[in-house]
């Protein structure tokens, strides 16, 4: 058996508007951009490959299933520049073949700095998604398949999730095959699924690169290849950007026909089927116990965290951002938190990278600055701002409150009357 397991990361950040240590308002943001870009995704990938993908769903009587992760902030952006893109999800969830997964609202490295944090973000974003889509999400994955057997271990004591995703990386594998089903050490329920990253790297990255050795990828081609998997493991995790249909590879590419052909093809093989990650956990065991101990994403050719935390302008900029933590939400203003956790998307410290070989055309994707350096000034001298908003905000909180109270005053009649008695009184006297 070999079930084929399509979860796609649906994300864009908010990005930041020039910012300089003249500024001083507190708007970051570059709202023109940010509008322009979600609708030109909107309308090369989110609207065409949502339609495509229920068209496919309806015409295989829901043999077809896929899932999704969309980060709280994407959706915010979808809500006030293409709401016709969240009614399309939700068209989508109302078939009962497509799983919406869980992750940190703000696509953030909280896991990494911030426990607290971190789990707020995933309460958030499940939140959202259970308002716009009905569903509970029953599975995890960390911004960008960020992960290590704590993290693991932390989402099976928050508990409610049946599995979480990750990166199958060879070096920890080593002689296993990302097409089973595993356990993270220590934990008792928690499955572990992996991304067979050479099949959802064929259809990603390789698609339309003529100078590949097996350009063009057809759909019979590529279903041949995922039938090879059956006798040697159970499940072929193909996890991408969604932004693979239409933004990466563009239409002109094939790359929607392609799709469009594949549900055919896959199932053409008796023993092939496709399911989400959550049925996917629910039915199959683990075939062993993978010890991932230090960190892993699925980030450029390295897989490990060097895409936002590789030099020294990245990890100054992210230790001075949580180091702000305490002091923001001491604030209780609900605008400066937000801006704060608006801050922690990685896109952010994506941009400051100064990796620029195998990895150099990903980093520039959408990428708003000329060059890395830039992208740290411009991010320090907001959190700059942010910082001294959060420090005002604490000396209102602090300042007394003035007396208002209104003091007793006697009333004339008594007052007079008093007067009188004393005059009298010193008569008598004298």
């Amino acid at each position: 058996m070999a079930s084929v397991c399509f979860y796609f990361q649906v994300h864009q950040p908010f990005r930041l508007r020039n910012y300089t240590i003249f500024d001083t308002d507190s708007n970051y943001y570059d709202d023109h951009k940010n509008a322009q870009i979600c609708r030109k995704v909107a309308s090369k990938c989110y609207l065409p490959a949502n339609s495509l993908m229920l068209e496919l769903i309806k015409k295989y009587n829901g043999k077809f299933r896929i899932a999704y992760s969309i980060t709280g902030v994407l959706l915010e952006q979808l809500q006030s520049y293409a709401p016709e893109v969240i009614k399309s999800f939700q068209e989508l969830a109302a078939t009962g073949c497509v799983e919406f997964l869980a992750e940190t609202y703000y696509h953030s490295l909280s896991s990494l700095y911030s426990r607290s944090e971190f789990i707020e973000q995933i309460k958030a974003q499940t939140q959202i998604i259970q308002k716009l889509f009905g569903q509970t999400p029953k599975v995890f994955r960390n911004t960008e398949l960020i992960y290590n057997n704590d993290l693991a271990a932390l989402i099976e004591q928050i508990g409610g999730f049946d599995a979480i995703l990750a990166e199958g990386v060879d070096r920890i594998l080593g002689y296993r095959s990302p097409n089973f089903v595993y356990r993270p050490p220590n934990c008792k329920k928690l499955k572990l699924l992996l991304k067979n990253y050479r099949l959802s790297d064929d259809i990603a990255f390789r698609f339309s690169n003529r100078d590949w050795s097996q350009w063009p990828l057809t759909a019979n081609k590529f279903a041949n290849w995922v039938s090879a998997v059956n006798g040697c493991g159970n499940v072929v995790n193909l996890f991408m950007d969604y932004e693979t249909f239409g933004e990466h590879q563009w239409e002109d590419t094939g790359i929607f026909n392609f799709l469009r052909h594949l549900p055919q093809e896959i199932l053409k093989h008796p023993d092939n089927n496709f399911k989400t990650p959550s049925e996917v956990a629910a039915s199959y065991d683990s075939a062993d116990v993978v010890d991932i101990p230090y960190t892993i994403s699925w980030a450029d050719i390295e897989r490990d965290l060097s895409a936002w935390l590789g030099n020294p302008i990245q990890q100054n900029a992210i230790i001075e951002l949580y180091k702000l933590e305490e002091k923001v939400k001491s604030t209780a203003d609900e605008s400066i938190i937000r801006d704060w956790r608006k801050l922690q998307t990685s896109d952010h410290f994506y941009y400051m990278c100064t990796k620029w070989f195998a990895d150099g055309d990903v980093h520039k994707y959408f990428n708003p600055y000329d060059s890395p350096y830039d992208s740290y000034i411009n991010f320090m001298n907001v959190m700059e701002n942010l910082n001294s908003r959060s420090f005002m905000a604490l000396l209102e909180k602090e300042k007394p409150a003035p007396d208002i109270r209104i003091k007793s005053v006697q009333p004339r009649q008594k007052v007079l009357q008093s007067n009188n008695k004393f005059s009298i009184s010193e008569r008598k006297q004298r």
